[in-house]
């Protein structure tokens, strides 16, 4: 019979549920409205009824080894999901616990940034690193750390919120309640703001200029800088300046190998990747200078989400053998 895992991405609108091998194969997936019940009891159990219900659709070959799952705000010390802005239920939500009630397999959780980074260390670009930095650069930005091999979680599990060190003192507004976040400059939504102020600061020619707010994209703004306009480019620039320096900062701390970018911001590569790996160089304290490489993920036309969800509870089996 063969070993599997799900894997599973809870995210503010959608949840998606794969099962995944050890190879790293998303052998079935479906997806499923997070706000699909009114309780978050009810949630787990239309949640747990899906896993249930791909694996029968798979045949009875395949024997469920554990469940592991990204969320935002997920506490992998806790095992539950704690105050997630973006889900409607709030408090404690014991997560791990419900999974296993339901399944009878063993369940862990963390924050979706972390589970990506141990995609990428079991199934990306990150094999065989010993130490690296995931950055997920979508309407926010997280980070997964990974030393000595091993994911970095912290004294209660919340370790890797880089998005929401300050970037500028009394800077631009951020919706954890602080004030400038590195998340509101460097991240698509910082992009945007970023590019909206350019607009509305000079008179400079673009092709985005008649866009109103709610309806720009950090995409338009890609494209548009793909195609030479001067003001997409100077605010990737700009990206790659508040960026850049963080990161000298971060490189400090943790003497990382390489630092891994994904997400939809990432698809930009280089026009984002060029001026952050020069204004971290200029920033670097010297020793590391020349050393740390900047690239896009290895999972990035992959479900990430989902394999850094199935990487994570592969990791638990392991510890469960020892």
């Amino acid at each position: 019979m063969a070993e599997v895992v799900a894997g599973i991405d809870i995210g503010g609108t959608n949840t998606v549920i794969g099962i995944v091998n050890h190879e790293g194969d998303i052998l079935i997936e479906s997806t499923i409205p997070t706000r699909c019940q009114s309780t978050f009891d009810g949630f787990v159990k239309t949640l747990t009824g899906e896993i249930e219900r791909l694996l029968m659709e798979m045949g009875h070959e395949h024997k469920l080894l554990g469940v592991g799952v990204g969320s935002p705000n997920g506490s992998y010390n806790l095992g539950a999901i704690v105050n997630a802005p973006n889900l409607e239920w709030k408090g404690i939500l014991p997560l791990c616990k419900e999974i296993t009630q339901n399944t009878g397999a063993p369940s862990v959780v963390t924050n979706d940034a972390n589970a990506a980074a141990l995609g990428e260390l079991l199934f990306g670009a990150a094999q065989g690193m010993k130490n690296f930095v995931v950055i997920t650069l979508g309407t926010g930005l997280g980070s997964g750390i990974v030393v000595d091999g091993k994911l970095v979680v912290g004294h209660d599990g919340f370790a890797g919120e880089f998005g929401h060190v300050v970037a500028k003192v009394n800077g631009r507004q951020c919706g954890c309640g602080k004030r400038g976040c590195l998340e509101t400059y460097a991240s698509a939504t910082g992009l945007r703001r970023t590019a909206f102020k350019m607009i509305a600061d000079n008179n400079q020619p673009s092709m985005l200029r008649n866009i109103t707010y709610d309806k720009l994209t950090a995409k338009m703004i890609t494209e548009a800088a793909k195609s030479g306009d001067p003001l997409a480019r100077a605010a990737f620039e700009y990206t790659g300046l508040i960026l850049g320096t963080r990161l000298a900062d971060l490189v400090a701390i943790l003497n990382p190998e390489t630092i891994f970018f994904f997400g939809g911001l990432a698809n930009a590569g280089e026009l984002l990747l060029d001026p952050t790996r020069r204004n971290m160089e200029e920033f670097l304290f010297p020793v590391f200078r020349g050393k740390v490489k900047l690239q896009v993920s290895g999972l990035q036309d992959k479900n990430a989400a989902v394999l850094g969800a199935a990487a994570l509870i592969w990791e638990e089996l392991k510890k469960m053998q020892v």
